[in-house]
């Protein structure tokens, strides 16, 4: 398998990296070692359901990322069942807490890679972390 390298983009006259969310692959072996590491609590076990207001500020009625709006207490469906899952409204990156995404460090079979389908400056990376963290 070949690794694209990232796409580059002119923002103010300076050239910026252009940056994606995290996804797990199907390779994921189930280890646990990434869940803890998440600053968002991004990343859910398994057919596990998830809500927006799960170790974040958000509360009631949101307004999502792309418009949309949600109710931040609502559970959603798994996005996985058979591996664990990364919900892609609340990956950051682990940008403004950590310099690498943390889910991809402790990976023991690397399957924590770029969304391609996701991509998000820093400068948008980091409107999400205050967003979900009420900064």
């Amino acid at each position: 398998m070949s690794v694209k390298t990232p796409k580059f983009v002119r923002n103010n006259q300076r050239k910026i990296q252009h940056i994606m969310a995290i996804k797990i692959t199907d390779e994921c072996i189930n280890c646990d070692a990434c869940i803890s590491e998440c600053p968002n609590n991004a990343i859910y076990e398994p057919d596990d359901e998830w809500t927006y207001a799960q170790e974040t500020s958000l509360e009631g009625s949101i307004t999502l990322p792309n418009g949309e709006t949600a109710d931040a207490e609502e559970s959603n469906e798994a996005i996985s069942d058979e591996f664990y899952f990364i919900v892609t409204d609340k990956c950051t990156e682990c940008k403004g807490f950590h310099d690498e995404p943390q889910c991809a460090s402790v990976c023991p079979v690397d399957c924590c890679v770029p969304d391609e389908d996701n991509e998000e400056s820093e400068e948008k990376l980091l409107e999400k972390k205050a967003w979900l963290h009420g900064e």
